[in-house]
């Protein structure tokens, strides 16, 4: 009877969560009614900690709307401890996630957590947030002091270079956002060890092992007629995972694919194809019609001379 009752626990703190009113979007802070690309992003970041979380004590700094935190302490974390510099965003992540066990938030600032004691967390997750402060080495600094000797950071930032020089974007609610060198030297100021990941939502064919045989990953790009092996695109964001020693990174994965059953993006797409091919129809139809009304035009106008 346990899991049983253990499934019904988590199906009622989702209904529970899913009946709170939403956090209004501000254009910028994520939430989980956000849909396709930046939905993908943000839920694969967390996905991709989830397995790193399970008996540790957590913090999610800056920690937005909530749903990441009560999908960390879904996965076995011993506690988690959602922080964010905005009230409005406490006070929501509190009401909508604030019966799951183990979890709670507090008002506070990522770059200020002196209250906070020494190795306190085993795993702190940050992810979305340096861009948006000027105090980076502060934040760093502080995320030292409060991981213990086999603790975690995993942090996340867009890459300069394509999301803002290549696009032309210009993000409002960006303080500071870093180059790829500029953000491994942030970090290596504050981490002997690390790992860098790239990210970004891309289109691909994947196979996938039905049986329990063969390991490993292997991956293709195709470029300009030839096959080349790797993933070789412009990374959009980058996820680091650091650690006070190289012992604490054993076992990370190559590679991280993250999808939702739906398959959202690609039912967006197949849909936006059958509206323009319903529209190139339509058009022709209207075309064809026009070129009919001309041709009686013409005639009538023979007829009388």
């Amino acid at each position: 009877m346990q899991p049983c009752a253990h499934v019904f626990r988590r199906n009622l703190l989702f209904i529970t969560a899913m009946t709170t009113p939403e956090l209004p979007f501000t254009g910028e802070r994520f939430t989980p009614e956000c849909v396709r690309e930046i939905w993908h992003e943000h839920w694969h970041r967390y996905a991709f900690a989830a397995p790193l979380a399970r008996e540790r004590r957590l913090l999610d700094a800056a920690c937005g709307e909530g749903f990441g935190s009560a999908l960390l302490a879904r996965a076995s974390a011993r506690s988690v401890l959602g922080i964010d510099l905005a009230d409005s965003a406490i006070n929501h992540a509190r009401a909508r996630y604030g019966a799951q066990p183990g979890l709670r938030f507090e008002q506070a600032d990522a770059c200020a957590l002196d209250a906070l004691p020494d190795a306190s967390f085993d795993l702190i997750v940050s992810f979305e947030t340096l861009e948006h402060v000027d105090r980076q080495d502060a934040m760093l600094r502080g995320f030292s002091r409060l991981l213990g000797d086999r603790g975690l950071l995993l942090i996340s930032t867009p890459d300069k270079a394509n999301y803002s020089d290549a696009t032309g974007q210009n993000n409002p609610y960006h303080v500071r956002e870093l180059y790829r060198e500029e953000f491994e030297q942030l970090l290596d100021r504050h981490f002997p060890a690390r790992r860098l990941y790239a990210q970004k939502l891309l289109f691909q064919s994947a196979l996938w092992a039905l049986d329990p045989l063969g390991g490993g990953a292997l991956t293709h790009t195709q470029h300009m007629d030839s096959l080349h092996e790797g993933l070789h695109y412009p990374p959009l964001y980058y996820l680091a995972v650091c650690a006070n020693s190289e012992q604490a990174l054993a076992g990370l994965p190559q590679l991280s694919l993250f999808g939702d059953a739906g398959e959202s993006v690609y039912a967006h797409y197949n849909d936006e194809v059958r509206r323009h091919m319903a529209a190139g129809e339509r058009l022709a139809q209207l075309e064809r019609e026009l070129d009919n009304a001309k041709a009686q035009l013409a005639r009538l106008k023979a007829e009388r001379g």
